[in-house]
């Protein structure tokens, strides 16, 4: 007469058990980060105010390292827009994830960690740039820019809506498309990964329109190597061709009208200068175009009566000038609208369990060695800026000087997200440095490698290892040169020190290191040679913009076999 009693009982007890293993994952689930991956195109760290009060102030994007972690010793493994997208999403270097250039296509076959993040349960999203597809996998929603998209007026490539145009500035529509899937499309109850990526300061850097009149009549500090004669490197730095005078555009990038070109005589060297201009004001509407021509039109004549008379030294001073106020208007703007995230998430009691992360593609050079670009292992495109924070997890205000790299975010956002790594990426998960577990931090260098040559800006293929005392690099293809450089005693990276006799128990120690580190991360000499076997067939057919067939045949006369 009891087993009636025994029977409810054992029947109370399973549906217990049932309720409380789905309400422990429920839990769980809700425990689970969230995590917004805010990045920026060719952002350098010389230009946000945490890192350096010089140049700009960026009080938003400060508010992420005064809530948490500035990394000063932060770095890509491939200083260029492409490789560096694919690397952050693939967790592997370039010479496996197959993106070693900005040329040729991502391999859709590679397994990204917004994938695993949706298979783990999360809702995701992308809003801005990816440089590369039309179709990002791992992702509930998203609204692209093709390519390199437009500041004004721009294009997008949407996952529901196919291809649309919409009318405004580009950093201010990716932020409405961000806080708009915030607010209407993000579920309540699931944790969510969100990547919030801008365009600007991509070139040609077009300031939006509020920020025009204030930002072209700045003048900004120069920097001390503007000049640089390249006389302590090599072959490399003196070839390259990122001269803010001599191979920056008047037109697109200087905005020199294409007509002040015309009466002034200026050529059209790189053969896409004035397209580029026409490119990106042309898509402006006649508001847009009155206001950018009450700002640009004094400044052409101003130009146009002084540079009859300029010096070479002046017209370079006068470039720089030009670079930075339209370069650092477009970071206004990012600033601005990193505020509206934030305060969006602060005001809808989001903060306290979101990972919030703000970095770039790669670095930048503003001037210094008299170069505007990427693409080097020198500090200024090599270090890249990085803010994470994490209330309750990191310290409010701490920084780290440790050896991180764009390799280590997606295993980082994993482990933070309880979802297991695939045992074929590369990088390390900072959560010991966020968190102040330090002792389980153990690297030391890093590994660099840089591909696109022969191509526009004609930087030298380049492979690298970085601590944070040295730097040993070797360029190669069509030639065979070594350089390394004190980072502690030359901090402007001046002096090629390989063949300095002071040096030589630290250029073999590197070199045995450097010798592990690409056996390590799977590199070859023989995947290299593999790779520009590759580059030159595909190069050879397309070729590149702005670049050259005489200069090209002119590489390809020499050996090219690797050295």
């Amino acid at each position: 007469m009891h087993k009636p009693s025994f029977h409810l009982f054992i029947c109370s007890l399973i549906v217990f058990v049932i309720f409380s293993c789905e309400q422990k994952k429920e839990d769980e689930q809700k425990k689970r980060p969230n995590i917004v991956f805010i990045m920026s195109d060719d952002h350098a760290y010389q230009a946000i105010s945490a890192y350096d009060t010089r140049l700009i102030h960026t009080p938003n994007i400060d508010r992420i390292a005064e809530m948490g972690m500035l990394f000063t010793n932060a770095s890509v493994t491939n200083s260029i827009c492409a490789p560096s997208r694919a690397t952050i999403l693939t967790g592997k270097h370039s010479h496996l994830n197959g993106k070693t250039d900005n040329h040729f296509p991502f391999d859709t076959t590679n397994v990204t960690f917004p994938q695993l993040f949706q298979d783990a349960g999360y809702q995701t999203a992308m809003f801005g740039k990816l440089h590369f597809g039309n179709n990002p996998k791992g992702f509930d929603q998203f609204k692209i820019l093709p390519g390199q998209g437009n500041y004004y007026n721009p294009d997008f490539i949407t996952k529901n809506e196919g291809n649309i145009k919409v009318e405004g500035y580009v950093t201010d529509i990716i932020t409405d498309m961000t806080l708009d899937w915030l607010e209407n499309e993000k579920v309540d109850d699931k944790p969510f990964m969100l990547m919030y990526l801008h365009k600007a300061p991509h070139r040609e850097w077009l300031p939006a329109e509020r920020h025009l009149t204030e930002f072209a009549q700045n003048e900004y500090p120069e920097p001390v190597t503007l000049f640089d004669d390249y006389s302590g490197r090599g072959t490399a730095a003196k070839e390259a061709e990122m001269n803010l005078l001599h191979h920056m555009n008047w037109a697109g990038d200087s905005k020199v009208y294409p007509e002040v070109m015309d009466e002034l005589g200026i050529p059209d060297a790189s053969g896409w200068d004035k397209g580029a201009f026409k490119r990106e004001v042309g898509r402006m509407n006649s508001a847009q175009r009155e206001n950018w021509d009450r700002v640009y039109m004094p400044l052409n004549e101003e130009f146009k009566a002084a540079y009859p008379n300029m010096s070479e030294e002046e017209k370079m001073k006068w470039r720089y000038q030009r670079y930075m106020q339209d370069y650092l208007g477009t970071i206004a703007s990012v600033d601005e609208n990193v505020g509206r995230v934030l305060d969006y998430l602060e005001a809808n009691g989001l903060m306290e369990n979101t990972i919030i992360v703000y970095t770039s593609d790669q670095g930048f050079y503003l001037g210094e060695h008299g170069w505007f670009d990427k693409r080097f292992v020198y500090n200024e495109s090599f270090k890249t800026p990085l803010l994470v924070a994490w209330p309750e997890k990191i310290k409010a205000g701490s920084r780290s000087d440790e050896m991180v790299q764009n390799l280590d975010f997606a295993q980082t956002f994993l482990e933070a997200a309880g979802i297991e790594t695939p045992a074929d990426m590369q990088g390390e998960s900072l959560i010991p440095l966020l968190t102040g577990d330090t002792e389980k931090w153990d690297r030391e260098a890093v590994y660099y490698h840089y591909y696109e040559y022969p191509s526009i800006h004609m930087v030298k293929r380049h492979y690298a290892i970085v601590t944070k005392e040295y730097k040993l690099i070797h360029f190669y293809f069509d030639v065979d040169e070594w350089e390394l450089y004190d980072r502690m005693n030359d901090p402007y990276e001046l002096k090629n020190v390989y063949d300095d006799p002071e040096y030589a128990g630290i250029r073999e120690k590197l070199h045995g290191e450097l010798d592990a580190m690409r056996e390590k991360y799977g590199d070859s000499s023989e995947i290299s040679q593999r790779l520009l076997e590759e580059y030159l067939r595909q190069f050879e057919k397309v070729g590149a913009q702005g670049f050259k067939d005489s200069q090209l045949q002119e590489i390809l006369k020499k050996d090219t076999s690797l050295k």
